[in-house]
């Protein structure tokens, strides 16, 4: 539910709450206008230039004197252009009523002196009696639903409530009083509410039976064109099943249908007789059906078994499907249904799936291809529907598709093949159609009409349409159909067989449409525009905005024109219209036969220019749904017709594929342009160059550098050439081959370029003006990437400062600084200075663009890595999840890049948490999602590759980690380069792999080689060299090699101390690392110096409880330890293991850790009950958290097996430890220094064990 306020600024904001607890709101009920608000306007702040925001002002005013922040209206409250909102919102209206603290009923029929200060009921009654509001079928819910409701006159005047002015409402509306008083609606008798509806009018005569469903609490889709008493009978049905079998069937049933009785009795016999099926398809051409035998059937299977649930799902497209789901589960009440985290479809299946006492029969109709896409979103985004079909005995499916061998596919060799009518069954069916009788001497007249009809259900459908419409003889209408045929069998000669295959000029349905219009062109033009219009773009799901009108009535009446010939499908509820696919072929025909398909496709283009909005963000859910329409009219648009409108359209999708995340369509739309524009404008021209710029953009988000660079250059040397050094459009050039530079790791290029940008810009434009801002931050972000923080922070604090004295605070430039400097002290372990500035970046960015705007979300995500880097893994994890779930359902969508990354950040803060599984779940899940929507080469696929790689570290499952890291550099050096950072992290990645294995040497020397290109490429003092160098002495370290490993540490801490301060957490590390070999050394009071010193720094910086302050202590209550110092040991080691489990958990690693840690000083004091009892504890709960198998398991069992041997228990500890070794002869190799350490102890207790016997 998305609700209105108004903030600080007097700015109207819309926020949504799925997911989250609502709010009191108010809410408003008024009839609609012709320029009311919508959500767009809000977004795009436009709404003031309509007229309906009267109404909206009033609103926030009157919620606010009655001290409610927040306030609903329905035409900017609901996206009219996402469908599932829509739907959602048209079966949750009832309920959002009924939940308002207060209505305000707004009458602009009622007109009250602003004069006087009293208000006499003598001056509003008369008007407030013929008030329209109380002749609106809608408007009775309004009305019922809400416990409190006020109404205002046309001048915002109080004119009274509910409660006061009941006894003149029941007069007015007949309502009993009881009911006005909010007395329980199952109070009133099913018959009582009818009447409540009597006498109030809809626009659509469906409504009259729709208005009724929340008031009668009954879940029944909207089928408009059924008409009201259809819609009346389907309510009955509803009523009559709702104790019983709850179903949906969204449209009612068909009076008309005849024939297929053959097959009708087949489906029954198959789906519900002895030997059940539970899968079946229903399979033939278009047109012949297929749809109303299945809804046949689902008629009859609830009408002969009161126990068999029917659910009819569309299952053309992913989104259709969805929605069909989304209802599923709100009628059954599926535990989950109204959680928008929850996947729908999964839920369903779910449930369906599960042993019950009932029945169901789920019809899959129009399902022509197994992987559904959605409408506005790439094709390598399909799902696969076999996904999602519950599995259960009771559960039979049927599905409907022109497309044999996906009928195969789903039902195998159950198939039901619908081929030509039988002409009696024909002739029955066309009689069922007419309004009026075929008499006996027509019959033969009507024979030949089938026989000319070739007794295909839809072309008979729409000849009886035109026959009732114009009310003629059938010997009139076959005349024009024999005329209409010898006609397109003269041109038929003049066009090539792939032409009459392509436009279905020999199809019967092409004749019929002919003839109706023909009709239709001489008695409403517009009505004959709107229908070539519509064959010239997609033709499902047509938006009304399309279709341009003097005023939506005439809108309105044109398409009731063409719904009365049967030649379109009406959508009121979702403002659009379907077309037949036979119908959108044949009207494709009629106008390439008439030389004017260019002509109308060019019409249609210049149509969708002036609908398709900008790529801003608030417009996503309008450009994903026009955006197949767009493709549909450009792909067939002929080449050498370019002209503006359709550059221009190209352009505008391009900009919205690449904001959507969708780079690899993009592309081939970019180039489209650049082409153009080089051929219209010259190489040259400034627009060639912008095309040129953006195509650039796209290679470089496909992580395709080196293209990009190619024509960034190309497009540089042309900016200088023709604009000069130092025009605006040349600066920008080089600030974009700059940030190339930057992708490639190539940052001293970068520097270079964003050095001399700067300059010029401060030069050319002043040292104030934003694009020399935008110069400053992006030169502060490429010192920093060179490690170089205190010349980054001086750079981002002096922009911060200029931006917010000339852009002011909340401008999104001041805002993208203020992130940029907290990253730059959270890059210098500065955490609490980058979450004060983070927190202030998301409250800001949440009130100038909403909580779910694209900047919003990665402003949380920014906050949830400072709250992980402060160990505050539980608040990290709460805004990750809480940007996933927004990005994935109600912004981008669960496959857009941004929401790869947030998913991906999310599995870190799972692993930060020795949640690997979890981790390592989400991460397969991204990585092949990743493969298939941007490709197994592209940095991210990589990067997330290397993301689930370190989760199978994690898990000891060291061979796969290696085959991915392996792989991921492979493709790494053939695609980044072999001197990529992201490179050499794998590489040094693979070498932590080796050294898990024990492979030292392997280990040694990859990490040297990673060191020597580091140092070319970066330098000696880079963060990344050091951190790589502290890989490489931790390497000596586990060889023994103390010597090497205290040079190395050394060094590296000097380096660290000087280049990022002596406080820095990676400072810090290379302390307790060189403390560590000290310790290894024996050189018990150096380490135990460098210890107290890193422990009381993070005490100081990080807090006492930070998971790395808790290792700096277990680090030197260890050295105590070794000291035999054990009191001093045991009061740090006992209070640090209190605070894991509080902070981190009792099952944490870093808590089992420490439970091993205070077991082995136990151990060393001859405590040996103390430890056993710790030890088996940790092992038990490795077991059970990591798994038998891990590497950290089975060091619990040899450390077990230690104690049990100190107690003189040799059985015991040698069963133990024979089983540890083979378990880590086979996990980890009989090489491992950890399994040939195990062997070692075995044989010599072993041996200890022979001569005590002996």
């Amino acid at each position: 539910m998305r609700l209105l306020h108004v903030d600080h600024s007097e700015r109207l904001v819309s926020t949504d709450f799925r997911g989250k607890t609502i709010p009191p709101y108010a809410i408003l009920s008024h009839r609609w206008g012709d320029s009311e608000v919508l959500l767009e306007d809000i977004r795009n702040n436009t709404y003031k230039e309509k007229k309906g925001y009267r109404k909206i002002d009033f609103c926030a005013k009157q919620a606010a004197l009655d001290q409610l922040q927040h306030f609903w209206i329905d035409t900017c409250c609901i996206d009219k252009w996402n469908l599932d909102e829509l739907s959602k919102a048209i079966n949750s209206m009832f309920r959002w009523y009924k939940n308002a603290r207060k209505c305000y009923v707004f009458l602009p029929d009622v007109s009250v002196s602003i004069a006087t200060e009293i208000v006499q009921q003598s001056d509003w009654e008369a008007s407030f009696r013929a008030s329209q509001w109380f002749t609106r079928g809608w408007t009775l819910q309004e009305l019922i639903a809400p416990v409190s409701v006020e109404f205002f006159s046309s001048e915002g005047r109080r004119i009274g409530d509910k409660r006061s002015l009941e006894q003149l409402i029941h007069e007015i509306t007949s309502i009993p009083v009881e009911a006005l008083q909010n007395c329980p609606l199952d109070g009133f008798t099913i018959s009582e509410r009818l009447k409540w509806a009597e006498n109030r009018e809809t626009t659509e005569e469906e409504d009259k039976v729709y208005c009724l469903l929340g008031i009668l609490d009954i879940l029944m889709p909207t089928s408009y064109g059924e008409g009201k008493e259809k819609a009346w009978r389907r309510l009955q049905i509803e009523v009559e099943a709702a104790s019983s079998a709850p179903s949906i069937i969204p449209f009612s049933q068909n009076n008309r249908f005849v024939g297929r009785e053959p097959q009708l009795a087949e489906l029954e016999a198959r789906l519900f007789g002895g030997n059940q099926t539970t899968m079946m398809a229903i399979t033939g051409p278009a047109g012949t059906g297929k749809s109303q035998l299945a809804l046949e059937l689902a008629y009859k299977t609830r009408q002969k078994n009161k126990r068999c649930s029917v659910f009819w799902i569309d299952a053309s497209d992913m989104d259709s499907l969805y929605r069909s789901y989304a209802s599923i589960a709100q009628k059954l009440d599926v535990c989950g249904w109204d959680d928008e985290k929850a996947d729908i479809k999964q839920l369903v299946k779910l449930h369906l799936s599960r042993e019950s006492a009932r029945q169901w029969l789920l019809i899959f109709d129009s399902t022509n291809d197994i992987n559904l896409g959605s409408s506005g979103v790439s094709t390598a985004q399909a799902a696969n529907l076999i996904n999602y079909l519950p599995q259960s005995e009771l559960c039979s499916i049927i599905f409907t598709t022109t497309n044999s061998d996906i009928a195969k596919r789903l039902a195998s060799e159950n198939i039901v093949e619908l081929g030509e009518m039988a002409p009696d069954t024909a002739q029955r069916m066309l009689e069922n159609y007419l309004d009026t009788s075929v008499s006996r001497s027509e019959q033969q007249e009507a024979r030949l009409l089938l026989q000319e009809l070739s007794y295909l259900p839809l072309a008979i459908v729409q000849a009886a349409a035109y026959i009732n419409t114009r009310n003629i003889t059938l010997q009139n209408y076959r005349s024009q159909l024999v005329r209409q045929k010898e006609e397109a069998l003269e041109h038929s000669n003049e066009m090539s067989a792939n032409k009459l295959h392509e436009y279905g000029t020999k199809c019967p349905v092409a004749t019929t449409l002919l003839i109706s219009m023909d009709q239709i062109r001489s008695n409403d033009s517009l009505a004959a525009d709107y229908l070539f219009l519509a064959a010239c773009v997609d033709r499902k799901d047509i938006p009304v905005d399309l279709l341009e009108a003097s005023s939506p009535r005439e809108r309105e009446d044109a398409i009731k024109i063409l719904n009365s010939y049967a030649l379109i499908t009406r959508r009121p509820a979702e403002s659009a219209l379907d077309l037949h696919q036979l119908v959108h072929r044949a009207l494709r025909g009629w106008l390439q036969k008439q030389e004017r398909l260019d002509q109308w496709t060019q019409q249609a283009i210049a149509r969708l220019l002036r609908v398709f909005p900008g790529h801003n963000h608030g417009s996503r859910s309008k450009w994903r749904r026009l955006l197949p329409h767009a493709k549909y009219a450009l792909s067939h648009s002929l080449p050498e017709q370019e002209g503006a409108d359709r550059m221009t359209l190209v352009w505008k999708c391009a900009m919205a594929l690449l904001s959507d995340g969708r780079n690899n369509e993009s592309e081939e739309l970019f180039v489209q342009v650049i082409e153009t524009r080089k051929k219209v404008l010259g190489n040259e021209h400034p627009d060639t160059l912008t095309s040129m710029a953006n195509l650039a953009s796209t290679y470089r988000n496909q992580g395709r550098w080196k293209k990009a660079e190619e024509l960034q250059s190309t497009e540089l040397q042309i900016c200088k050439r023709v604009l000069g050094d130092e025009h605006p459009d040349t600066l920008t050039s080089m600030a974009n081959l700059a940030l190339t530079y930057s992708k490639q790791g190539r940052w001293k290029e970068a520097e270079r370029l964003e050095v001399q940008v700067m300059e010029t810009r401060k030069r050319v434009l002043g040292e104030d003006h934003p694009d020399t801002l935008v110069s400053m931050g992006n030169l502060a972000t490429t010192y920093g990437s060179q490690g170089r923080w205190n010349e980054a922070e001086k750079m981002f604090v002096q922009e911060l400062e200029t931006s917010k004295r000339v852009l002011g605070s909340e401008h999104p430039h001041t805002l993208t600084s203020m992130e940029n400097l907290a990253s730059t002290y959270r890059n210098q372990g500065r955490w609490k200075e980058a979450e004060e500035l983070e927190l202030e970046v998301v409250e800001a960015r949440k009130n100038v663009l909403g909580s779910e705007h694209p900047d919003t979300l990665k402003s949380m995500t920014n906050l949830a890595t400072t709250y992980k880097n402060q160990g505050r893994w539980k608040d990290a994890e709460a805004l990750f999840v809480q940007a996933t779930e927004t990005s994935k359902r109600v912004v981008l969508g669960s496959e857009h890049p941004d929401t790869l990354t947030s998913m991906t950040n999310l599995a870190t803060t799972y692993s930060n948490q020795g949640r690997w599984k979890e981790a390592g779940e989400l991460l397969v899940q991204v990585t092949e999602t990743s493969k298939r929507v941007v490709g197994p080469e592209h940095p991210s696929t990589l990067s997330n590759m290397a993301n689930l790689a370190s989760t199978y570290c994690n898990q000891g499952r060291w061979k796969e980690a290696e085959k991915l890291f392996v792989q991921v550099i492979e493709t790494g050096n053939k695609v980044l380069g072999d001197d990529h950072p992201d490179t050499l992290v794998s590489m040094g990645n693979l070498a932590a792999t080796y050294g898990g294995q024990g492979r030292w040497k392997e280990a040694e020397e990859l990490f040297v080689q990673v060191i020597e290109t580091r140092k070319r490429v970066l330098g000696d003092e880079h963060p990344a060299t050091l951190s790589d160098m502290i890989n490489l002495a931790s390497t000596y370290r586990n060889q023994g090699q103390w010597k090497k490993a205290e040079g190395l540490e050394v060094q590296v801490m000097g380096m660290s101390a000087k280049v990022l301060g002596a406080e820095h957490p990676d400072t810090l590390r290379s302390m307790a690392n060189l403390a560590s070999t000290y310790w290894n050394q024996r050189r018990w009071k150096e380490a135990e110096g460098l210890e107290v010193q890193v422990m009381e720094v993070r005490k100081r910086l990080l807090g006492a409880e930070h998971p790395d302050t808790l290792v700096s202590i277990g680090n030197l209550a260890m050295t105590y330890g070794s000291q035999g110092r054990w009191k001093e040991a045991e009061e740090l080691f006992v209070p640090k293991l209190e605070i894991s489990k509080r902070v981190l958990g009792s099952e944490h690693p870093h808590t089992l850790t420490s439970m091993a840690n205070l077991a082995s000083m136990y151990k060393n004091q001859g405590r040996w009950k103390e430890a056993e009892e710790l030890e088996l504890e940790v092992m038990e709960t490795r077991k059970k958290v990591l798994g038998e198998e891990h590497p950290s398991t089975l060091t619990s069992i040899a450390n077990l097996a230690h104690t049990l041997k100190s107690q003189s228990r040799n059985d015991e500890a040698i069963s133990l430890m024979e089983k540890c070794f083979e378990l880590q002869k086979r996990i980890l190799g009989p090489h491992h220094l950890n399994t040939e350490t195990s062997l070692e102890a075995l044989n010599r207790w072993r041996m200890e064990n022979l001569e005590i016997r002996i």
